[in-house]
This record gives structure tokens, sequence and C-alpha cells, in this order.
């Protein structure tokens, strides 16, 4: 893929701190990149744009600290280039959502691990570190709860494309911490757990704006199986904060970290907190997994995080309360309707 600038890559060398976050148009990436850029560090974003959009990065368009790269990080030349000029990686690009990794499952599986290979060659050249977003998916099917960073993981069979992305993200995973363990690479490993918020699109199948969406439009929120399904859902703020508070600890290097909230609440209840939030005339509509997804697919009935670890390592957990969240992708969906 060609790529070009959008902003002067010459302030690279003004001589402060540079991040290079991967995937810095996407939700999470944009936010983050805005976090960052507010806390006087230098920013280049690189995104292929295929979920990542710049309307996310619109805040940051004429600042001189910020430059955005369209490229992809399969490009292993580029991703080399962009990481000599920084001084650490937030590798968050990645094929995302259940939908398109049932949709596509091989061209996820390789860019998911191809995408961090380059990215953990890249740093390895000056050992610059790097924070590797993972998921929850890699606790597959394990039932002992809550999850910790160290219990052992339970993928479904390899017929069910669905635990692709799991198995994919858990080979991230021991890459990344195989570089720590050969060439001292320092690596932080990321488990995020349902981030959500403002920008967060529902193209790729994620509940909560999906559910907002139509509730504001009174159609049926569409809820999969019977609905007593549970996540915790995490305001990207909270989730942005704890990057970086990890970014500033180097105690963290060669360590996993679930990145999430622990209140827990059911599908269906979620619909339900929906509607009331938004005083919406909407109905419940439950719909089987089989006319949703291709063959192959399996849910997970709870995932809850035990995220004592990361407490201990930066004195702070993710806990803004889910009617926050709720009524902030509220208030940006009324904001971006209003004339």
């Amino acid at each position: 893929m060609r790529h070009h600038w959008v902003g002067a890559p010459g302030f690279l060398l003004r001589g402060f701190m540079q991040v290079l976050i991967t995937g810095g148009a996407g939700f999470i990436g944009s936010h983050l990149a805005e976090r960052l850029i507010s806390e006087g560090y230098g920013v280049v974003a690189l995104d292929d744009l295929s979920t990542g959009t710049l309307e996310n990065l619109k805040s940051l368009k004429d600042n001189p600290e910020f430059s955005f790269v369209q490229g992809s990080i399969l490009d292993r030349a580029l991703v080399q280039e962009l990481t000599d000029q920084a001084d650490m990686v937030f590798h968050l690009a990645a094929a995302v959502g259940v939908k398109l990794i049932m949709d596509e499952p091989s061209k996820s599986i390789l860019t998911n691990v191809t995408g961090t290979e380059n990215v953990l060659q890249a740093a390895k050249k000056d050992k610059k570190p790097v924070y590797l977003a993972s998921s929850s998916e890699v606790y597959g099917k394990t039932t002992k709860f809550p999850f910790r960073e160290d219990d052992d993981l339970t993928i479904g069979a390899t017929v069910n494309l669905r635990w692709s992305y799991a198995c994919a993200k858990t080979l991230d995973e021991f890459l990344a911490l195989a570089f720590a363990r050969e060439v001292g690479l320092p690596v932080v490993v990321l488990r995020f757990f349902n981030t959500t918020g403002p920008r967060q699109t529902g193209r790729y199948g994620m509940v909560l704006p999906n559910f907002v969406q139509s509730a504001m439009d009174g159609k049926p929120l569409q809820v999969h199986g019977n609905g007593e399904q549970s996540r915790c859902f995490g305001h990207v703020f909270d989730v942005v904060e704890a990057l970086v508070r990890l970014m500033k600890t180097p105690a963290a290097y060669g360590q996993v970290y679930n990145i999430g909230t622990d209140e827990e609440i059911s599908i269906k209840s979620l619909a339900e907190r929906v509607i009331e939030a938004t005083g919406s005339v909407s109905t419940i509509e439950l719909v089987p997994y089989s006319s949703v997804y291709p063959e192959g697919f399996e849910d997970m009935n709870r995932r809850l995080p035990d995220v004592s670890k990361l407490q201990a390592a930066i004195g702070f957990r993710p806990e803004r309360a889910l009617t926050e969240i709720i009524g902030d992708i509220i208030a940006e969906k009324r904001g971006a309707a209003t004339p």
C-alpha cells in the first residue's frame, strides 16, 4: 500500500519523546494520541484506514506535534522507518470485531500475527519499548472466574473459526514475551476487556454503539442468543489512563495486564439500560447466533477480569460506571445527529 504523511514529518527531530501508535486512527488509538499530545509527547499515528478514520483525529489535524501516516503494519520497511524515529510504540493495529474475524478469518490471522512480528522486529533494533494490544479473547472458554493473567487458557476447537482471533492474539503474546526473554526487548502485554465509549463504531459488531443507535432510531435492539451472556464494559478514557500510567512504569516490562472493569452486566440487561437511558420505545429482539454469524461461531458466557495486578502496578483501575459510559455514547450520537 502506498502511504502518505499528513502533517510535517520534520517535527520528529525536535527532541521531545516520540510515540508511534499503530492503529492510531482507530477508536482507542485516537483517544490515546490526544492524551499523549496533551501531555507534551510527539505522536505519529500509523493506520491503513480499513477500520480507523481521519475523523477520529480531527482535533489533532493542525497540531505540529502530531503526524499521521497512511500505511499498513504489513509494510515492514515502513514500520521499521517509523519505529526508528520513535522512542516507544503502542501497537494497537489489528483486525478487530467478531464479525470481521468470522467473515475474513485468514486475513485476520495474518494481519494480527505478521503485523505484530513486524513491530517487534523493528523495535528489537534499538530495544524500543512496545505496548502490545491483546484481548480478553485469549481466555477462550475458561470457566475459572475472575480471569487472572497467569491462568491457563482454554481455546475451542479449530473447526470453530471464531477462536482463530483468540489464537492469533495468544501467539502475539508469546512472540512479544519471547522477544523480552531472548533479547531483552521491553514489552508490556495489554489484555483489553470490552473497551467502549465515544468514537466506537458499531460496524464490526460492537454491541454498545449498536444498541444506542438502534434505541435512538426506535428500532429493535438485537440481542444475540438468550441475552444472558455477561460482559464488563470499560470507558475508553479509563483505559487510556491505564496505558499512560503503564508507559511511565518500567517495572511493567515483561508483564501481562488485564485492562478493564469488573462491573458485570448481561447483554439483555445492557439493552434494557440503553432503552431506559435514551427514553426509547424500542423493543428487545432475541436473535439466534446462527442467523448472524457463519458456521463455526461460539460465544463465551462470561468475561470477568481480575484487575488487581494492574492496580498494584499503577495505583489505578478502570472504574467509570456503566451509566456514564452509556451517557457519553448517547451524547456523542445526539451531537452528531444535530445539524
